[in-house]
Parts: C-alpha cells; sequence; structure tokens
C-alpha cells in the first residue's frame, strides 16, 4: 500500500506541473502558499509561463523565507529579457537590497544575479566589493568577485586583486574574473597566479596570459 503523500509535496508538486502544463491559474493560486517550498516552486512556474508579474517578482524577492528569495534571484537573471540585457530598475534595485540579506545562501545568489543584468544598479559595485573582501561565507566572497568581473566596472578591479590573495576557489575566480580588466597590476597578478600552489589557478591565468 502506497503511503500518503505529503500535503506540501503534494502542492509542491501541482505547482511544477502548472509550470509545464500552461496553467498559470493553478501556478498563481499557490504564490501564497503556507509551505516556502510550494511558493518557489509556483514562481517559477509562473516564469516558465511567461506570465510572472513584475509584482510577483517583487514580492518574492521580499518574501520571509530564504528558498523563495534565493530562487527569485535565480530568475531575476531571465526576467522579463535575457542574461545581458538591462534589467528592471525595479528588479535590480531589489536585488542590491538582497547584498545585505541576513542569510549567505541568498547574499550569494544575489551577488551572482548582479552580474548577469548589467548595468549595475547604483553603489553596487561598491558593496559587491565589500562582500568579495570582507563576507565571512567564501561562496559569497566567490559570487561576488564574479560578479564585479561580469561587470568590468574599474571601481571593482582593487577589490578582485586583493581576491587573488584568497582561498583557492576564490583566487580561481577572481583570476578569472580579471579579464575584462587591464593595467599593471593585473599583468602582475597573473603572473603571480601562473605559480600559484593550486593548479586551477595556474591554470585560469595561463588561460588569459595566452
Amino acid at each position: 500500500m502506497a503511503r500518503p503523500v505529503d500535503p506540501a509535496v503534494a502542492r509542491r508538486r501541482a505547482a511544477a506541473r502548472a509550470g509545464h502544463t500552461g496553467d498559470t491559474a493553478g501556478a498563481r493560486a499557490l504564490l501564497a502558499d503556507a509551505d516556502p517550498g510550494v511558493r518557489a516552486t509556483a514562481v517559477a512556474a509562473l516564469h516558465r509561463l511567461g506570465e510572472l508579474a513584475l509584482e510577483e517578482l517583487l514580492g518574492a524577492l521580499a518574501d520571509p523565507a530564504p528558498t523563495v528569495r534565493s530562487r527569485a534571484c535565480e530568475l531575476a537573471t531571465t526576467w522579463g529579457g535575457a542574461v545581458g540585457d538591462a534589467p528592471d530598475p525595479a528588479v535590480a534595485a531589489r536585488l542590491a537590497e538582497l547584498l545585505d540579506d541576513p542569510d549567505a545562501s541568498v547574499v550569494e545568489v544575489a551577488a551572482w544575479a548582479c552580474g548577469e543584468r548589467p548595468p549595475a544598479a547604483p553603489g553596487v559595485v561598491a558593496r559587491l566589493a565589500g562582500l568579495a573582501t570582507g563576507h565571512d561565507d567564501p561562496l559569497c566572497r566567490e559570487a561576488a568577485v564574479a560578479a564585479l568581473g561580469a561587470l568590468g566596472d574599474p571601481a571593482g578591479l582593487p577589490a578582485v586583486l586583493a581576491a587573488t590573495h584568497d582561498k583557492a576557489t576564490v583566487r580561481r575566480r577572481a583570476v578569472i574574473a580579471l579579464a575584462p580588466f587591464e593595467g599593471p597590476d593585473v599583468d602582475e597578478a597573473l603572473e603571480r597566479a601562473r605559480a600559484d600552489r593550486d593548479w586551477q589557478v595556474r591554470q585560469a591565468a595561463e588561460d588569459l596570459l595566452a
């Protein structure tokens, strides 16, 4: 005899199914569900259908649950356009606010998302630079460095250079993030990375210098 499915799991499956069957009303009805996983799945379903309204995305970015905020950050990179397209100003502003989120998992995804849709909102490069050099979580530092490289703003270069002295995973990302930058400091950092103790850091530097 099959075990009964947990109600929240059943609703989550219903939300996912709605996104694949064109059931906009069904997905939207689950946006206010009590379970964060259901809400996150419902937001993604509406996005898949091309029916996610601006107010709904902004609401998800401000959701009480980190799971929903993180998922909304991911969706923001392709909402109303594609990676590389200019972002909606309201969405960009909300992503910038999430760089100060109390949950590190949200900060990581928000930082990554800020680099996917340039230009950056006011103050974002400075905030990313602060994360890249000062956040306790190495995943947040790595994501911030990657975003600074994607944005290519000269104001972010000092933080990227500083990150070439961080732990290996961050150093690798920092070397790659140097790609859009030029100058003697960049050349020096790449030459130093060629002798790094981590082979992936060395390889990244070799690829750029080649």
